[in-house]
């Protein structure tokens, strides 16, 4: 009898015991529902722009060249001469003491006097004079309000002699803080037509052809 048996003796009973089977825990998977976000839509931002009106700036100093079929002497005197301002530009009558200091003055014209504008129009003083070559003056308007209340500016003057019987004639005009008469010499006044465009014009025509444009 070995080991395993003699302890195994007859008339016992021996309680075989049954193995215990564990029934495996199956577990179940936890499905998570899916999480749905709803989109946020944001409302557009609609920029309104800004407009920014326009500042229309008149030159500080206006410069005119021309050229003229004339000799400087006769384009001197149509610029300085009473007799010679009244016919062309807006036709006013002026005087010139022609000396460093002396008085410059521009009458009313008769087209001014019948709109009720009467006496001086324009006053000044002569800076320099060189004739036939070179006028600097001062220029302050008379006859409305706002260009009144600036002050006087400032005219050059200057002619030069060409070929062919031409000669050039340039005006600088300095209208340092003075934008009523910037506008005004630059045609842009309501009223007084075409500024120094129109004055220059005429005078050409006139030197040239005996006649003012408006003839």
């Amino acid at each position: 009898m070995t080991a395993a048996t003699e302890d195994w003796l007859p008339g016992q009973t021996h309680t075989v015991l049954a193995p215990t089977v564990l029934a495996p825990t199956v577990l179940a998977p936890t499905v998570l529902a899916p999480t749905v976000l709803a989109p946020t839509v944001l409302a557009p931002t609609v920029l309104t722009p800004t407009v920014l009106a326009p500042t229309v700036l008149a030159p500080t100093v206006q410069s005119h060249r021309i050229f003229i079929r004339a000799t400087p002497l006769e384009i001197w005197d149509a610029l300085s001469r009473p007799g010679w301002t009244q016919l062309y530009g807006y036709r006013t009558p002026a005087r010139y003491d022609m000396r460093p200091g002396g008085a410059y003055r521009a009458f009313a014209s008769v087209s001014m006097k019948m709109r009720g504008i009467d006496g001086v129009v324009i006053d000044g003083e002569v800076l320099e004079a060189d004739a036939p070559r070179r006028l600097v003056q001062t220029w302050h308007v008379l006859f409305d309000a706002a260009t009144r209340a600036e002050g006087g500016t400032r005219l050059t003057w200057e002619i030069e002699e060409g070929h062919s019987g031409v000669s050039t004639l340039t005006l600088t005009h300095d209208l340092a803080g003075a934008p009523s008469t910037a506008a005004l010499a630059e045609g842009r006044h309501p009223v007084a037509g075409g500024g120094w465009a129109w004055i220059l014009s005429d005078l050409k025509t006139l030197l040239e052809t005996g006649r003012p444009l408006a003839a």
